[in-house]
């Protein structure tokens, strides 16, 4: 399960966000086991029994200026019960000085408690994505990643069978590279996946018999973008006589990455195959079927329709 310190969270984003930490440092190494952020709501008055302990805590001017209508004694019992409820950490929005009886507790019991200069609204929208993002599922695959024509292509199959050469060919006809070799893939929400390469490759692939190139450098900028939405995966493989390849496209495959079911297409290697121009294709096939156009199922149809006048000629020939 992916978890990071409170401590992290501070440094990637301090400044981004405008944190800065009141009390509580010695807690800083405590773990973040979830993506989830709460408010702690009518916790504060005493009902307890829905508080969702062990997530990341906000306080807003609403719950602060609530704290503060509370006597000293009544505040503490409310700031103790939240910090003893496994909470990794407490924000305070808006740049609001914390009560006493907050600060006092958090620093007490080792509760980092931050505060943030951004509003209560504009900090959720912000840590949210961030959090999700932090705690994704996310794998790992081999292959070469391609945005052509607004379509996400993965190439995968074996090793040398011509994944880079065929990216490359599509970036040299404007085409642009995502991920060469390594392609890291996110899972956003429940069906979408977000590919992109290893930051220490910096758009560099390997052509074999060329050696290393760099594609930005080569082709420009625009050549090149950091991230992609994975929608199609093409399997380059070797031809095989023994193989029933699909010919109609009514035989759709899919394959699955990390629970998400993607279509999936096999594309049999031989020599003269322009598969630069068949991925293109590919991804304008893609674009029409998402559109509500499915040329091979409408061709199916045409010819069903075409056919039932001689069917039904020849079950009536009695002779």
């Amino acid at each position: 399960m992916t978890m990071f310190s409170v401590g992290a969270l501070l440094e990637r984003k301090g400044e981004s966000m405008l944190l800065r930490l009141v009390a509580g440092e010695s807690g800083l190494d405590r773990e973040i086991g979830a993506p989830d952020v709460s408010s702690p709501g009518i916790a504060l008055s005493g009902f307890t029994e829905r508080f969702a302990s062990g997530r990341i805590q906000v306080f807003g001017e609403t719950e602060i200026a609530f704290l503060r209508s509370l006597d000293p004694d009544e505040q503490r019992t409310a700031a103790d019960f939240v910090v003893r409820s496994d909470v990794p950490c407490i924000f305070v929005t808006k740049g609001i000085e914390p009560p006493e009886a907050l600060a006092a507790a958090a620093e007490e019991h080792g509760i980092p408690l931050i505060q943030t200069k951004l509003k209560t609204g504009e900090f959720y929208r912000r840590i949210k994505p961030y959090l999700e993002d932090e705690f994704a599922p996310t794998s790992v695959m081999h292959g070469s990643l391609a945005d052509v024509y607004g379509v996400g292509l993965l190439f995968v199959g074996s090793s040398g069978i011509g994944k880079s050469e065929c990216v490359l060919d599509l970036v040299e006809r404007g085409h642009r590279l995502v991920a060469d070799d390594v392609v890291m893939i996110t899972r956003r929400g429940i069906d979408v996946l977000i590919a992109r390469g290893l930051e220490q490759q910096q758009y560099h692939m390997e052509i074999r018999g060329i050696g290393i190139i760099d594609v930005r450098a080569l082709f420009g900028i625009h050549a090149t973008r950091q991230q992609k939405r994975l929608e199609v995966v093409v399997q380059l493989e070797e031809w095989s006589d023994t193989t029933d390849y699909d010919r109609t496209g009514l035989d759709r495959e899919t394959t699955t990455i990390l629970d998400v079911e993607l279509p999936k297409v096999v594309i049999p290697l031989n020599p003269g195959k322009n598969i630069t121009v068949i991925s293109e294709v590919i991804a304008m096939r893609h674009l029409l079927r998402y559109s509500g156009v499915d040329s091979a199922a409408e061709f199916h149809r045409n010819m069903r329709r075409r056919m039932k006048p001689v069917r039904e000629y020849l079950e009536e020939d009695n002779e």
